[in-house]
């Protein structure tokens, strides 16, 4: 059963499930039996807005839960309506999904004590807030090997949304681990959504002779990643494998499984496990990958990247790491 009721800033829906005689042990134990997100796109944008959907409705089947989402939701009013449209509705768990709501949740964890807060990639944290973070600095590195090693011309491209983002310098210095030779060229166009500037950059860089192209940013990563396939630049993806996208052009791709990273949240909260504060999470826990590898690139540093994974899940160390380790 879906229900709607039509605001200016979004569509509220509320999905039902009706629970099982076979419930499990964790579903009997649950205190979050209606869940609430908050969306700042659109949940058919194909990257960051589909991926909390689908983390969403993973959250439904896993646990049992009545689940309610909101898109379009962006400004401090709008969050304050929603929320207290979910507190009426008994929502006992809100999630923001964009690091912008961490100080939004801030302001309003002491007024709703009784429900739980919980977003991705920040550092708010109280009694009832919970910041989720992803270990992006290691992905970066490895992403940025990949184009370090893969790199003809030596001029390197990273269109990012926010200086903060830690795959960014992570991709810096993965560059420079595998090809001190190699320039790094970093733009910044500070917003998720800032495609029209994303695309100029691209220009600039390619105009430039830029030969992989890494744009970290939600809504300008598949413009950008089709653009540079026609031009036969070569492309890091970004939050989804997008090697569906660019086809062989695109090198491999930093995948953030943001469905797996609530679905285990939210499991180790029922549980006790988690409370409020500050978690990262990243390969050890599968919820940070890389993506499908371009037949471009030599099986034998595929392999190469695959062992330093392998040892960096097992000690924490990344490549440059080992060798001052060492």
């Amino acid at each position: 059963m879906v229900k709607r009721g039509c605001h200016h800033f979004g569509i509220f829906f509320l999905i039902s499930v009706l629970f099982l005689s076979g419930c499990t042990a964790l579903n009997s134990e649950n205190k979050f039996d209606k869940i609430g997100m908050l969306i700042e796109s659109s949940i058919h944008d194909q990257t960051w807005g589909s991926k909390g959907y689908r983390g969403l409705m993973e959250i439904k089947d896993e646990i049992q839960a009545d689940v309610y989402y909101r898109e379009e939701v962006r400004t401090e009013q709008q969050v304050n309506q929603v929320v207290a449209e979910f507190d009426s509705q008994g929502i006992s768990l809100i999630i923001g999904h964009s690091s912008n709501y961490g100080k939004y949740f801030d302001k309003l964890k002491d007024q709703y004590p009784h429900i739980h807060f919980l977003y991705v990639n920040g550092g708010y944290k109280g009694k009832n807030l919970t910041s989720l973070n992803f270990n992006s600095l290691s992905m970066g590195f490895f992403a940025g090997m990949v184009a370090g090693k893969m790199t003809n011309s030596g001029n390197i491209g990273v269109i990012a949304a926010y200086d903060w983002q830690p795959e960014i310098e992570g991709f810096y210095e993965g560059v420079y681990f595998q090809n001190e030779q190699a320039n790094v060229t970093i733009y910044y166009v500070h917003d998720w959504e800032q495609t029209e500037m994303a695309l100029q950059y691209y220009e600039e860089m390619k105009r430039n002779n830029v030969d992989v192209i890494y744009p970290a940013g939600d809504s300008y990563s598949i413009p950008i990643i089709e653009l540079a396939k026609m031009d036969r630049i070569q492309s890091i993806g970004y939050v989804n494998d997008q090697h569906s996208i660019g086809g062989n052009m695109v090198l491999t791709s930093t995948v953030q499984h943001v469905d797996k990273l609530y679905a285990h949240a939210i499991e180790q909260l029922i549980k006790g496990e988690l409370t409020g504060g500050v978690y990262t999470f990243g390969f050890e826990e599968d919820v940070i990958t890389m993506g499908e590898f371009s037949p471009n690139v030599p099986n034998w540093f595929i392999n190469e990247i695959n062992r330093y994974i392998d040892i960096y899940e097992k000690d924490g160390l990344l490549p440059h790491q080992l060798m001052t380790k060492n």
